[in-house]
């Protein structure tokens, strides 16, 4: 598969402790791949490295295209005035600003797409609404729309289901398959149990990143790459696996 972005030898650090340390990774057209790994682990400084917005201390970020019109992000928070007067389809135009610039007017092509977009998320209804009177759920539908307006090759999601309702969630996930067909996906998650059944591959993050090329992974694998996580597991009854790890050295 072509590649979009590569990281080489890469380590980030905050405030001088290092968080990330050697980590090779490969972003390739079309895939889908799933982030796992320990609190404080590391995942979403990866996330921020891939999208240039924390220098790494050592490696390299290798671009194949201009960087700023190949990621589309959906953050874990989307933090934001609800009291600001902004309309549902302004915040998913505001999708746009990154390749029209802050003084560009929105064309009526933009505007149909937004609308579009957003009658395909189940808020077509709501594209007038100010996005304060939104749920957490109704809000992170828009913020999706916002992440692809600008057709990314890359969409990164930072533990997209923490505020999307049970209802919805199956149904996001099958938009995130549809989409798959037209962008590669880099989804951080802490429920391997669920991104199995939709991801293709998986990279496990804990300080270091060991790439996993299916959507299958044992607990011994994930014992093996250090990489400590709870499992939830569906099924009648929900339950969690909780892997436990020897901490000796």
């Amino acid at each position: 598969m072509e590649e979009i972005v590569e990281l080489k030898n890469i380590s980030a650090a905050y405030e001088g402790t290092t968080v990330l340390h050697d980590v090779n990774f490969t972003i390739r057209d079309k895939d889908f791949v799933g982030i796992i790994g320990p609190n404080g682990g590391g995942k979403t400084t990866l996330l921020k490295v891939i999208l240039g917005l924390l220098k790494p201390t050592a490696g390299e970020v290798v671009y194949h295209g201009a960087k700023q019109a190949l990621f589309g992000y959906l953050p874990q928070n989307s933090r934001f005035d609800a009291r600001f007067p902004i309309s549902t389809r302004e915040v998913v135009l505001s999708g746009l600003l990154s390749e029209k610039g802050i003084f560009r007017r929105y064309t009526r092509q933009d505007k149909a797409k937004a609308d579009e977009l957003l009658a395909t998320y189940g808020m077509g209804d709501f594209r007038e609404r100010p996005i304060g009177e939104l749920s957490g759920g109704q809000m992170q539908r828009v913020f999706l729309c916002r992440a692809i307006i600008s057709s990314p090759r890359v969409l990164i999601l930072d533990e997209p289901s923490t505020y999307v309702d049970s209802k919805f969630e199956q149904e996001f996930y099958s938009l995130l398959n549809d989409l798959n067909h037209r962008m590669s996906i880099v989804m951080v998650s802490h429920d391997l149990g669920t991104i199995c059944s939709y991801v293709k591959t998986i990279a496990c993050v804990n300080r270091t990143l060991y790439y996993h090329d299916s959507n299958l992974i044992t607990p011994e694998q994930m014992e093996l790459y250090n990489c400590p996580i709870e499992l939830l597991t569906h099924g009648p009854v929900p339950h969690r696996v909780l892997l436990r790890h020897d901490t000796k050295h």
